[in-house]
């Protein structure tokens, strides 16, 4: 039959289908089929509806069959002596009283009998003990119990004649916990009610009425207690005393009887279909005046209330009190180090505390804070603006806070800083220190000098005030510290800052993280490898929350660009983009500039064209700030390359005019006019590259990494106008490697060697091109010494397969001009790439249309990647 569409048909006509999926009773009634008249006496004992009775009713049956008489069924007999052609069969036995217990045990000691005993684990009597005992020597005492998945697809099986899917024995065993009655009762109902088939199956509704009318015949006292467990009171004497105006001695026993009777699950919560029955026949005032009561006696005991709160909010209560547990397990959520995860819950039970009627405008700056950690910006912008506008708000510090944070996160970090200015130190408490923060990276020095004076002294020792105090200050040493400690010192409190981030980071709301800021800084001062191992340390912590996470893998991704390592660099790029499609503007503006900055290392212009598009839209939404001159400088040179650098000129001018303002600090000005000067040359204006050189020149008397910029600028201004000594270009290129920019320093090189007439310069220089290339990322192996001519095998080229039989072979040179030809470059682009002239690749060009006998460009593509596939 088929399953998933055939409808089940119960059968009832056998012990085979009532003892169904119960193993032992299937063992005991197997054994008296097979022996009737053999002695046999057995207690039985378990929970009520777990198969006691249906198996006592199929042993009578067999015992009758057989010729034996069947005495006790219900009771026991007055007059009881052993016989062979009398049963004793007893049901319910735990409700006899002492002397009829007595009775069965005086028979059980007689050795030749057939007594079958079956009872509920309570009531527990002296007397049942002791039949226990008497009958233990005859056979084990039997446990039946609830069904496990396999029990249940078994009894299901027997009572349907055919399987039921797995999604609906997962459904039985939810809300059954395995009962046989209940699962019966569930089966019983599908002629009439339908299937219980797909994937998300649900229960008949005839089932909840058929239970309802079955705990109707429960007593009272019973019934009001499973009503209260079912509403949500623990199933704790005391509680349920307070909440049934009853003796705790009697809401004991009455947990007995419930537990006893298979009511309730393991740790005393009602079985889920009971709950649904027994809350479905209680009028809804009933069910408030019991939640009420179960909320009032478990506050004061200090109990768990949520899903209390929860139940009567669903069905239209409101409240001071209500609204108070809300709030506070909101709250509680909020101080949880785990992130968007716990930010979210607590958006949602601030939600909820205000269906139970809290003042909006008190719960708005939470609210927000809640919503910012859990990646709703817009609504954390829009709560906090709320806020900030109401006068009677008593935590403008928070709703400050947030705003001036996802403002920030937006790129809009004038803005930030205004709302930090305009909350005030005061009010902002220990989040002061990231008031100046924003200042500084908005050029107004004096007031974030003014803000950290104020802060001073005033804050609690906590990881994140740490966190935020070193922040400050590890940027405000970079831009007034001395050229020559400011890197090392502003670097050493930002990672020190980005490691007390790390053990609760996650639910800390920031402008931005320490470890951003260290890469950002490490990256203007060439220290990469403090780069990737603050950011990467920082992306397995998760600190800085869900949106820090993109912002990581960006300068991740900027750091292995810088590196010349492209094909890490697009993972990392690649990695970034959210499940929205849709990255906020600061990163946006970093994650343009890097797919700007991948395609013009690659010489690729139809991609950059592209990629400019995108990125003029970046750069008009993102305002110049401190902590983004990195994507700007590499936009500038981009557009100088595409002659479109108007475009980028009013931006940069921004930046120029905010580095005044800090002073011109060193460490954040060198990289900039490096760009600056690249940008200069490739618009073909030498005079406007001087100022940038000489900038660097200045400011390599005390900073290093300016010192190696100011070499590799002379350099380079030297090779553009062809008049340089390859001594000097091969040590200013060598000095990029000290930093991190081997690449660079090999294209430096590079360049010199295809501008030089001196064949023997050119080979020097071509050497020391492809040793700094073969020492950067993913490079296979150095350039072995004394084999300057020979290329290493490009980077990330797949293994070739050999070429077919009797195929025109290409030598190493003319694979690597033609695995760049095929991808479309110019001649110039590939002899920049493999540092030949633009001559050079025309002539492997043409010695390779001559050796594959072809005449037209597609031939030659064509042939080309038949040999290289």
């Amino acid at each position: 039959m088929n399953q998933a569409t055939a409808r089940h048909h119960p059968r009832h006509d056998d012990a085979d289908v009532s003892l169904a999926g119960l193993a032992p009773a299937q063992t005991l009634y197997n054994a008296v089929c097979a022996d009737p008249t053999a002695p046999l006496a057995v207690c039985i004992s378990g929970p009520g509806g777990c198969g006691k009775s249906a198996l006592v009713a199929a042993l009578r049956q067999i015992y009758l069959a057989a010729g034996v008489r069947v005495v006790g069924t219900g009771a026991v007999p007055v007059e009881l002596t052993p016989s062979s052609d009398v049963a004793v069969l007893v049901d319910d036995a735990h409700q006899l009283d002492g002397p009829g217990l007595d009775r069965l045990r005086r028979l059980a000691l007689t050795g030749d009998v057939r007594l079958i005993v079956a009872y509920r684990p309570w009531p527990r009597k002296p007397q049942l003990d002791e039949l226990e005992d008497a009958v233990r020597g005859h056979h084990p005492l039997m446990s039946l119990d609830r069904l496990d998945r396999r029990g249940i697809q078994i009894r299901c099986a027997a009572r349907l004649s055919g399987a039921l899917p797995a999604p609906v024995i997962d459904l039985l065993y939810e809300q059954t916990d395995g009962v046989p009655m209940l699962i019966d009762w569930v089966v019983d109902s599908l002629p009439t009610a339908g299937r219980l088939d797909g994937d998300h199956p649900e229960l008949p509704p005839g089932v909840v009425d058929r239970v309802r009318h079955s705990l109707d015949r429960l007593a009272p006292q019973l019934r009001a207690l499973l009503l209260a467990v079912a509403l949500g009171a623990a199933p704790d004497a005391e509680i349920l005393a307070e909440v049934l105006v009853s003796d705790p001695v009697v809401v004991v026993d009455l947990l007995s009887m419930a537990q006893a009777a298979g009511l309730l699950l393991s740790d005393g919560r009602v079985i889920p279909l009971v709950r649904r029955a027994i809350v479905a026949g209680a009028a809804p005032g009933t069910r408030r005046v019991i939640q009420r009561l179960a909320l009032a006696a478990h506050l004061e005991r200090g109990r768990p209330v949520l899903g209390l709160a929860h139940q009567l909010v669903d069905a239209g209560a409101r409240g001071s009190d209500l609204a108070a547990v809300f709030e506070a397990a909101a709250d509680a959520a909020m101080a949880e180090p785990s992130g968007s995860g716990a930010a979210a819950q607590a958006a949602q039970l601030y939600a909820q505390a205000l269906a139970a009627g809290a003042d909006p405008a008190s719960l708005a700056p939470r609210r927000a804070e809640a919503s910012a950690l859990a990646g709703d910006l817009d609504k954390a912008l829009r709560l906090a603006d709320q806020a900030l506008s109401d006068p009677s708000c008593g935590d403008l510090g928070r709703a400050g806070n947030v705003a001036a944070a996802v403002l920030a996160q937006r790129g809009l970090l004038a803005r930030s800083a205004e709302v930090y200015r305009w909350v005030g130190p005061a009010r902002l408490g220990s989040a002061a220190p990231l008031a100046a923060l924003a200042l500084l990276g908005t050029g107004s020095l004096a007031e974030a000098r003014e803000v950290l004076a104020a802060s001073a002294g005033d804050r609690p020792p906590t990881l994140v005030a740490g966190a935020e105090s070193l922040m400050a200050a590890g940027v405000l040493e970079s831009v007034l510290g001395s050229p020559e400690a400011a890197p090392t010192m502003a670097l050493s409190m930002l990672t020190r800052a980005a490691a007390l981030l790390e053990p609760g980071g996650r639910a800390a709301l920031l402008p931005d993280t320490p470890a951003a800021l260290a890469a950002i800084v490490a990256l203007h001062c060439g220290e990469l490898d403090v780069a990737v191992s603050v950011l990467e340390r920082a992306l397995s912590s998760g600190a800085g929350g869900l949106f820090a996470r993109a912002r990581h893998q960006l300068l991740l991704a900027w750091t292995a660009m810088i590196r010349g390592d492209i094909a890490l660099a697009r993972q990392w790029l690649a990695r970034t983009v959210p499940d929205s499609g849709v990255l906020e503007p600061r990163e946006e503006l970093f994650a343009a500039a890097l797919a700007v900055g991948i395609a013009r290392r690659e010489s690729d212009i139809p991609t950059l064209q592209a990629a400019w598009a995108a990125a003029r839209e970046a750069i008009v939404r993102h305002p110049a700030d401190l902590f983004a001159l990195l994507p700007l400088g590499e936009l500038a040179v981009a557009a100088a390359r595409l002659r479109d650098f108007d475009r980028v000129a009013p931006h940069l001018a921004q930046a120029w005019t905010l580095l005044e303002r800090l002073g011109d600090p060193p460490l954040w000005s060198a990289p900039l006019h490096w760009y600056g000067m690249h940008a200069a040359m490739l618009r073909g204006l030498p005079s406007a590259a001087e100022p940038h050189g000489a900038a660097l020149v200045q400011a390599a008397k005390n900073n290093h990494y300016a010192a190696v910029l100011a070499a590799a600028g002379r350099a380079w201004m030297q090779v553009l106008a062809g008049q340089f000594d390859p001594t000097e270009v091969e040590a200013a290129a060598r000095g990029l490697q000290t930093i991190g920019q081997a690449n660079d320093g090999s294209r430096l090189v590079g360049q010199a060697a295809i501008r030089t007439t001196d064949r023997k310069v050119m080979v020097a220089l071509l050497g020391c091109a492809r040793a700094l290339q073969a020492t950067g990322p993913g490079a296979a192996s150095p350039v072995p010494e004394g084999a300057p001519d020979e290329s290493p095998e490009p980077i990330a080229v797949t293994r070739r397969a050999a070429a077919p039989a009797g195929a025109p072979t290409l030598s190493d040179r003319e694979r690597e001009v033609a695995e760049l030809v095929l991808t479309g470059l110019t001649y110039r682009q590939i002899g920049e790439r493999l540092f030949i002239s633009a001559k050079t690749v025309e002539h492997h060009v043409a010695r390779m249309r001559q050796r594959l006998d072809v005449t037209s460009r597609d031939e030659l593509f064509a042939q080309l990647k038949t040999l290289l596939s």
